[in-house]
Order: C-alpha cells, then structure tokens, then sequence
C-alpha cells in the first residue's frame, strides 16, 4: 500500500512569528524534499506574510499561492491585488517581500527551496513559535516553552538557539549540553559559538572551551 497523508489547512496548527499566523505544513506532514507552510491572516489589515528579503547566499526561491480571501503583495517597490489562486514567484535575491489580508480568512501556502541545491531542513519551524520570546529577552520562556519539542526534534539550529537562550538565562550546564548536541548535527556551529556573543556569559566554562577548542 502506497505510504501518503491527507490534510486540510485548516487543521494545520498555526504558531505566532514575526506580527503573523504561521502553519507549519512541513513540519505537520514530515516532508523533508522541500520547505512549505501556510500562513493565516485572520482579519483584514493582518500580515500575512512576514517581511524579508532572500538574499544571502544559499537563500530560497519561493512561490506565494493565494488559497482564501485575497491578499495585498508588496514585492520590491510594486503593490498589487491577488485574488484566490494568485502565484506569486520571487526568486532568490534582494526584493523584499510581504503581504497583507484584504479580506477574513485569507491564507497562503508558500513553497521555497535553494536552487541548484538538495533541500536540507534546519527546523526553523521548531524555533519560530519561541522566536519573539527570544528577541523580547524572555529566555525562561523559550526554555519553558520549547526544551522538549526542540529535544525532540532531529534539528540542529533549534538546539543551538536553545543554548543560546540557556547561556543567556544563566543556564551553563544547559547551553554546553545543548551546544555540543547542536555540535553533533552541525560541526559548524563549533566556530559560531566561539564568536556569538550570546555565550559570553559561558566563554570561561571549561565545557565550551572545549568544544569550541
């Protein structure tokens, strides 16, 4: 029997990120080939898609389809409509992008992966729910919030911004242990950790010398 799942949008759960309502498809549906979720503006005036720009190397191109409602785009320095089955395509580079709802329930399933490059997960759905958490300074809440799902999750960059958080809210023990986790995943982060200034509170444990030698 072939292996699928069926799902509906509006079963998918949706978190708060960045002044929006996200669903994290890829992460409710396990895929792992290339990066979707969906996102919710619930009542007229709400963001829907957050501000950014893809343009660092390695940056995605994505494709906005409008599902439900209609929505207001601001791609660059153009605004438009886009009414239901809408695509929007903005490839990798440095228009930044956002959209608004124009009518209730609007929602956008948005898909993106690296050109030229096999897709590799870095869990950021994992982290976005404790995103604005972090930025506010509220690092118990992170760690109160997200230990166990990140714990849980085979994702490197949620264990590492986890130990930033610990370093931060003055759990040493906590922040090595999940340092040297994110470590096994990603060797990369040995050399970020050495200079984030987010473990300054740590720099002197003989636990994060040694494992960013």
């Amino acid at each position: 029997m072939a292996e699928y799942q069926v799902a509906r949008l509006e079963d998918i759960e949706h978190v708060d990120y960045k002044e929006t309502r996200m669903g994290r498809v890829r992460h409710e549906l396990g895929i792992r080939a290339f990066g979707v979720n969906s996102w919710l503006g619930e009542n007229v005036g709400d963001r829907v898609i957050p501000e950014h720009a893809e343009d660092q190397e390695g940056d995605n191109d994505e494709l906005y389809v409008v599902v439900s409602g209609r929505a207001r785009f601001e791609v660059g320095d153009d605004t438009f409509d886009a009414p239901p089955g809408t695509l929007v395509h903005v490839p990798q580079g440095p228009n930044r992008r956002t959209a608004f709802a124009e009518e209730p329930g609007t929602r956008i399933l948005a898909v993106g992966a690296t050109a030229g490059q096999a897709y590799d997960p870095g869990g950021w759905e994992i982290w976005a729910p404790l995103h604005d958490l972090y930025t506010a300074g509220d690092y118990e809440g992170v760690i109160a919030k997200g230990r166990e799902a990140i714990e849980a999750s085979p994702y490197a960059m949620p264990l590492y911004n986890l130990a930033c958080a610990e370093s931060l809210g003055g759990h040493p023990d906590d922040a090595i242990r999940h340092l040297g986790m994110a470590a096994e995943r990603w060797e990369g982060f040995r050399e970020m950790a050495g200079k984030d200034s987010d473990f300054d509170a740590i720099r002197d444990e003989p636990g994060f010398k040694e494992l960013v030698g």
